[in-house]
């Protein structure tokens, strides 16, 4: 009776995880496009919630809504652990500890006031649509991106290094030329000023007066542009490298014996223009 009963549970719980951790299956597909539109709608409802004329409209719905989102998201959180055979793996691993802090809020309102505004952090569970999705395919082409920001990593900082003593240099001598009377009351103050104005961003709380203090400006908001475009062109070009490199690693040297073709790839053992079989020696060697 009691191996029985085990069976059955064990069944159970295979039938939970095909739905809640598959994406292979019509279920599981369901299941998972149901909980982002869940998570959506929860997120939307914390962000209504912060909108002082609706949340004193419609308040007590918005709680109401609040807790019943929260309960199925609760009863999916244990369905998690009971369904999968480590459940201390996935409590602290990295969806499991964000499934756990997207439903603790509202339980915390209970104590905290106010603490149900954090419930917006669920918003992170949307991060399940790269399952959903499954777009594993493109994880190759993140691991060219990683390696070009970290082949351009020694470049970009002494870019950046640059930019700092453009700055510095920049702000002291509007300090210099504006002085207090003009807003810049002083060499941070003044060097702030120069990288928002380097940035393009322009808040406008300090703006030169002097005439030779606006042509600086001017100086400094088209270099601004140019300064922009550096780290995208070295990470592109380490990027580029990047893929250049994997072609050739990609292509065999070898050459058919009987049509002369190359670029072959690795693993091939036939020609591919006319089946002969390859040597898997260059034309060089």
């Amino acid at each position: 009776m009691l191996t029985e009963t085990k069976s059955k549970i064990d069944v159970l719980r295979q039938k939970i995880y095909i739905v809640i951790y598959g994406t292979s299956t019509p279920a599981g597909k369901l299941f998972d496009l149901v909980l982002l539109v869940l998570i959506l709608l929860s997120v939307l409802a914390v962000m209504l919630e912060t909108v002082s004329s609706f949340d004193l409209k419609y308040h007590k719905e918005l709680i109401v809504f609040e807790w019943i989102f929260t309960s199925l998201f609760t009863i999916e959180y244990l369905l998690r652990i009971f369904s999968t055979r480590k459940p201390w793996k996935f409590i602290f691993s990295f969806y499991g500890i964000i499934d756990l802090v997207a439903i603790l809020p509202m339980y915390l309102s209970f104590f905290f006031v106010g603490s149900s505004v954090i419930a917006s952090i669920r918003a992170l569970r949307l991060l399940r649509i790269f399952r959903i999705l499954n777009i594993t395919q493109y994880i190759g082409e993140s691991n060219k991106l990683k390696s070009a920001l970290r082949d351009s990593k020694a470049k970009i900082i002494i870019f950046l290094f640059v930019v700092v003593i453009i700055c510095v240099l920049m702000g002291t001598l509007m300090y210099l030329i504006e002085g207090k009377e003009s807003g810049f009351s002083s060499i941070p103050l003044s060097i702030y000023w120069c990288i928002v104005t380097l940035t393009t961003v322009g808040f406008g709380d300090i703006t030169p007066v002097t005439s030779l203090g606006r042509f600086i400006a001017s100086i400094i908001m088209i270099t601004g542009y140019g300064i922009i475009a550096v780290p995208t062109g070295i990470v592109s070009a380490e990027f580029t490298k990047q893929k250049i490199k994997q072609k050739k690693e990609s292509k065999n040297s070898s050459i058919c014996p009987v049509c002369n073709k190359t670029d072959h790839k690795n693993e091939a053992d036939f020609c591919y223009n006319c089946g002969e079989k390859l040597n898997n020696k260059s034309k060089f060697d």
